[in-house]
């Protein structure tokens, strides 16, 4: 290191002031991540197949070195992320895929320009970061979990910092603060750590859902830290509080990857992706919704992104998965707000909606009441002319709200159906039942009418008729009493027992008032058959004997009438063949009461048979197969699901399982359940969003309850990190988990404080902190159980 100081710049420097303007290069392979120099006249790019220098010249890049030297390149070249010390401009740092710290001096008059290797880290170190003011000071996080702080002028790290978790993905040096440094985690924490106390972290806080992939502290505020994570957000904290503050929030569409404040102004940053999305986006933190300027030149991902000097706003470097280094000059952005539509919509937690359009776009109402806050006027006078490059176009707009009663938007529904539908543990039928009523005792007709046709169409046959024909007895069977039916169980040849029929009074009734027809206790198989025959009433079924059955009301009372035209609905247009009815009218005058073997012969004539009974065998089986209703039933999902109705989607989907899942695709399913299960979690319902995860047929769906389940414990006397074999630390021999209330091992539900490491029983602890707001175990902090 000592050379480094003699030596001057190896490559040169430009001066004067930046100039340049939009302009790329090929490189030989993808970029991982790049680094400016601290003069802003040459950029360092490293990959996992390339490293090399490049000079920044007014019309083009200009290859300077390749530090990519040697007959065999070893892995110390392949490069996950590179720095360019801010200070001495002749030292780099990279980390290397296979773990190792890698520093670089320029100075050097050999052609590998390696110095140091640092090979304490075990995996892959995903961030280096040297410190702004000490030349010496470098700090490197790794995906085992550990950060470790190297002093150049030694051998090996200084001091080791332990995350306790799962792998570091970005380190940063404070800007204003000379001994603090952020850390970012996959399990979507933050630290804050003081180098001086390698023992513990300063502050720690939740700051994204899913992994935090990026931080950077703001240069000149000295509080504020952006994080960029997984869950496709970006934030803004005030660490100046005692709490983390969440001041801002953008909302972007993929994933962050990088994040970086832009020189010289205050509220603005730059963000890339590292998945779905090749953009570069520049957002202004006030205004979250729609980014202030974008380059969409990269064809694929942009994986490094960096300011070309610290006090210029007007120039930004980039490099990509598609193997290009980019300049873009600020002036040349696009602006997304000059292509956005000036009208929003949105609706109220109860329902309200709320419509705002540039006033240029309204007619001018004259009974529309202005909305308090709604007119945004800019103030006419300003002490200085903004620049209108780095402002967002400032448009009067018109609001309108849209009121609705507090009952037609409430939801209450939605969560009573959601605790009490059962989708599993049950057989289907019962299943389908108990939603049914569940859907009816909500008042929702619709949705329970439709749980019942399912359960009718997907039901086994011999369950649906068992449960049909146990509810025979109640129903008004000649409403749906069809002779053509009727004959699909019937032959020509087909006889009742004559001793049968003698002995028992059965006979038919002709009288008007007796419509309907009584159900015998007994089922008897009919005699003379060679199997049971079968009669279908409609939805319900009949035996041979209850056919015949009717009951005598009154015996003595004969009188003349004759057999309406109408007894049984028409399933055909009645062929005009007057010689047929006539006889039988005269014989039913004479005699209304007809005894069975009257019946018989009268019935089962050739002529008869064709135009009342259906004497010939089924020409279709009496069930349709399950598949038959896949087509009205995938319709039917598609209908709730554009309804808004998700929940009715999703939960017939589980519910049918197999015998739907292969009608509609994949990719509509994922959907569907993302939407209820979000929908769920937003109404606090987590036992049943889990239970919808656990069941769901999506194998998207399945793997959400399975992500960040490993929990890592620490001694909490020794601090070291536990083994799996007991609960007794192997280092100091003390029980790692006691309740600070009982002092009793806990090997249940353990619950903790987060700011004092203490805990115990999740009742003990609870219970303690009903009544006093102090630690259980004596250190003083003000525990708080939510």
């Amino acid at each position: 290191m000592e050379k480094m100081s003699r030596v001057s710049t190896a490559l040169g420097s430009g001066g004067g002031a930046i100039s340049g303007r939009t302009m790329f290069c090929h490189l030989d392979a993808p970029a991982n991540a790049i680094s400016v120099c601290r003069d802003a006249s040459q950029v360092v790019v490293a990959g996992r197949n390339i490293f090399k220098i490049y000079g920044l010249e007014d019309e083009q890049f200009v290859e300077k070195l390749n530090l990519r030297v040697g007959r065999k390149p070893s892995l110390n070249f392949s490069c996950a992320d590179v720095m360019w010390h801010q200070m001495e401009e002749n030292l780099l740092a990279t980390a290397a895929t296979n773990g190792a710290v890698v520093t670089w001096n320029l100075g050097k008059p050999s052609r590998n320009k390696q110095d140091q290797l640092f090979t304490e880290h075990k995996r892959t170190v995903n961030k280096v970061c040297f410190h702004p003011s000490e030349v010496y000071m470098l700090l490197s996080g790794s995906q085992d979990g550990f950060m470790k702080c190297f002093d150049l002028r030694k051998k090996e790290s200084v001091s080791t910092f332990s995350g306790q978790s799962e792998s570091v993905r970005d380190v940063q040096f404070s800007m204003k603060e000379y001994f603090t440094f952020a850390a970012s985690f996959e399990n979507g924490n933050v630290q804050l750590w003081d180098i001086r106390r390698p023992d513990r972290y300063e502050r720690m806080f939740t700051a994204h859902n899913g992994p935090v992939f990026c931080c950077d502290w703001h240069p000149d505020d000295r509080g504020w830290l952006a994080t960029g994570g997984r869950d496709k957000m970006v934030k803004v904290w005030d660490m100046t509080t005692n709490r983390a503050k969440e001041i801002h929030c953008v909302q972007t569409i993929a994933s962050v990857a990088r994040v970086k404040w832009r020189p010289e102004r205050k509220w603005h940053l730059a963000t890339c992706s590292m998945m779905v999305d090749h953009n570069i986006y520049v957002w202004d933190v006030r205004r979250p919704f729609i980014p202030f300027a974008t380059f969409e030149e990269h064809k694929d991902v942009t994986t490094g992104i960096a300011w070309r000097h610290q006090h210029d706003p007007y120039f930004l470097l980039s490099g990509s998965k598609d193997s290009t280094l980019y300049q873009h000059m600020f002036k040349d952005a696009s602006r997304p707000v000059d292509k956005a539509n000036p009208e929003g919509l949105c609706f109220g937690l109860f329902g309200d909606l709320a419509f705002a359009a540039k006033e240029s776009l309204i007619s001018s109402d004259v009974n529309r009441k202005p909305y308090p806050g709604g007119d945004r006027r800019y103030p006419i006078f300003f002490f200085k002319k903004p620049d209108l490059t780095e402002q967002f176009a400032h448009v009067s707009s018109a609001l309108s709200v849209f009121e609705t009663g507090l009952e037609s938007g409430r939801m209450d529904w939605f969560a009573k159906t959601a605790r009490l539908y059962l989708l599993s543990g049950k057989p289907f039928a019962e299943l389908c039942d108990h939603n049914a009523k569940v859907a009816k005792e909500l008042n929702r007709p619709q949705v329970s009418t439709t749980w019942t046709m399912v359960r009718i169409m997907f039901s086994d046959p011999a369950n649906l008729n068992h449960s049909l024909s146990s509810k025979l007895g109640t129903l008004p069977l000649m409403n749906s009493f069809s002779m053509k039916d009727m004959g699909a169980g019937m032959c020509p040849d087909s006889r009742l027992d004559r001793s049968k029929s003698e002995g028992r009074s059965d006979a038919v009734h002709l009288e008007p008032g007796n419509s309907h027809i009584s159900n015998n206790d007994e089922n008897e198989e009919t005699e003379g058959s060679d199997g049971q025959a079968e009669y279908v009433f409609g939805d319900a079924e009949l035996d041979d004997d209850d056919l015949y059955s009717v009951e005598h009301d009154n015996p003595a009372e004969e009188h003349e009438y004759t057999l309406p035209q109408e007894a049984f609905p028409l399933r055909h247009e009645i062929l005009d063949n007057p010689s047929a009815p006539e006889p039988l009218q005269q014989d039913k005058a004479d005699s209304p009461h007809v005894s069975g073997n009257e019946a018989e012969v009268a019935c089962l004539t050739p002529i008869e048979s064709c135009s009342l009974i259906s004497a010939s065998q089924p020409l279709f089986t009496p069930h349709l197969p399950a598949s038959f209703f896949c087509p009205v039933v995938r319709q039917m999902l598609r209908y709730y699901a554009e309804q808004g109705d998700v929940q009715m989607a999703v939960s017939v989907l589980i519910v049918l399982g197999e015998r739907i899942r292969k009608e509609i695709d994949d990719l509509t399913q994922e959907h569907w359940y993302m939407s209820y299960i979000d929908l769920l979690q937003r109404f606090e319902l987590w036992n049943v969003s889990n239970e919808v995860i656990k069941l769901s047929t999506c194998s998207a769906i399945t793997c959400l309850n399975q992500t960040s389940t490993t929990l890592h414990v620490n001694c909490s006397n020794c601090k070291r990190p536990m083994s799996n074999k007991g609960w007794v630390c192997d280092r100091c021999h003390q029980c790692a988990s006691v309740c600070a209330v009982c002092h009793h091992v806990v090997k249940g539900l353990f619950v903790w404080c987060q700011g004092c490491s203490h805990g115990g029983h999740l009742e003990h602890m609870m219970n303690w902190l009903k009544s006093s707001p102090h630690c259980p175990a004596g250190c003083g902090h003000l525990c708080e159980y939510t």
